[in-house]
């Protein structure tokens, strides 16, 4: 039986709790409202590797792998940060797996939004702090710019495009749980089904020996 056969939708209004995040299950679905945060390597390496720290309380937050096209505008009440969402994708995780626990031991952050998916220590770090991974679709860059209202502010902003990004959201999702707080993966589960079926493929056709 796959893990998505028993799903569950979850709203959260962000910041979450630790008991809101360790509640989602791999193959739940999660629809973020209020406040989620753009950070991207960049954002990181400055953060990690390079001693500088951001202003924003980050404690209970989603943060999505981004760097958003943006444009620059007045300030205003519409645009308190000076800038207007024109386009905000989500990138691949995998080049920051290594900066997902320091993100939650160090800030506090309990979800991160990607695409792609992240290794071993993250999903480790998962279960240690109380966090998981909400996966989006590649290509929905138009559709998720819909789900942001506003740009309240940013921060590192000599990193521009990859700043610190405040996004007030509203009906962010549905995001997949792709990987959780109990140990398990949806990208685990699908390398064992495309093993599993490289085999009976290769059988089928009387390779024998070959490697899984």
């Amino acid at each position: 039986m796959g893990i998505l056969n028993t799903m569950a939708h979850h709203e959260i209004a962000t910041p979450a709790t630790e008991a809101q995040v360790r509640a989602l299950r791999v193959g739940d679905t999660v629809t973020l409202q209020r406040t989620l945060f753009g950070i991207r390597d960049a954002t990181q390496i400055h953060m990690f590797d390079r001693g500088r720290s951001t202003r924003f309380d980050l404690r209970g937050h989603a943060v999505i792998h981004t760097a958003p096209n943006v444009r620059k505008v007045p300030v205003d009440a519409r645009n308190p940060a000076g800038y207007a969402p024109v386009c905000i994708g989500t990138t691949t995780s995998d080049r920051m797996e290594r900066f997902t626990r320091p993100l939650m031991q160090q800030y506090g952050v309990r979800m991160i939004v990607g695409k792609g998916g992240l290794r071993e220590d993250s999903l480790r770090a998962f279960g240690e702090l109380g966090g998981v991974y909400l996966a989006i679709v590649g290509g929905t860059a138009a559709l998720e710019s819909t789900w942001i209202e506003q740009i309240e502010d940013v921060d590192l902003d000599d990193l521009n495009p990859e700043s610190l990004w405040k996004f007030r959201i509203r009906d962010f999702g549905p995001l997949l749980v792709g990987m959780d707080s109990h140990g398990a993966s949806l990208y685990d589960e699908v390398r064992a089904q495309v093993r599993d079926r490289r085999s009976e493929v290769l059988a089928s056709l009387g390779v024998e020996g070959a490697r899984s």
